[in-house]
């Protein structure tokens, strides 16, 4: 009998993709401290990639401390801009000066997922997407985060690229699972090979 599925995270979009995918899972809350955890990697150097892998393993350890047997999949997602990395806007200005940061430039979604099993990591993979943003006008920005401030406010980036987020962009180089928080594909394929989800 495979093992009870429990995804490690609040995301409506994730628990979205996994129910549309046929898993059978139930959803818990980790108790983390992200901001904290993700300033202090920053301090140490950490990159990008690393500071995602590392919040999304927190996540899973977490949730798996509690639930032993079950397998716990924990995520992340960082949005790179180069070195740089960015949070969620507090606002609409602030949310209009991330867009402006980022317009007529490439940036990067990096969204990791780790599985735990009675607090031990067992997968991990981190999937990579670039952006390249069109240098959209002063006026389109403004607008485009009046309209859209409500759906926008918890996005990293101040967009969503599933609505009107997606006019922003000339190009996007890599999976459109990666870019919802979840590498969806390869979390599949890792637990069809288990025997999680039947072949």
């Amino acid at each position: 009998m495979p093992e009870p599925l429990i995804l490690a995270s609040g995301s409506a979009i994730r628990a979205t993709l996994l129910r549309n995918a046929g898993l059978n899972f139930t959803t818990a809350l980790p108790r983390v401290d992200e901001d904290a955890m993700r300033d202090a990697l920053r301090t140490e150097g950490a990159t990008s990639r690393d500071i995602a892998d590392a919040l999304a393993e927190m996540k899973a350890a977490k949730v798996s401390a509690r639930n032993p047997g079950a397998l716990v999949i924990g995520c992340d997602q960082i949005l790179a801009q180069g070195s740089h990395i960015l949070s969620k806007p507090v606002n609409q200005d602030d949310a209009i000066a991330q867009l402006s940061q980022l317009r007529g430039s490439v940036h990067q979604l990096l969204s990791a997922a780790v599985i735990y099993e009675n607090d031990k990591p067992i997968w991990r993979h981190v999937g990579v997407v670039r952006l390249h943003m069109r240098d959209a006008s002063d006026a389109y920005l403004r607008d485009y985060v009046s309209r859209n401030w409500e759906d926008i406010r918890h996005c990293v980036g101040a967009y969503q690229i599933e609505a009107e987020g997606v006019r922003l962009f000339h190009r996007i180089e890599g999976d459109y699972f990666n870019i919802l928080g979840l590498p969806l594909l390869e979390l599949l394929s890792y637990l069809t090979l288990r025997g999680t989800v039947p072949a």
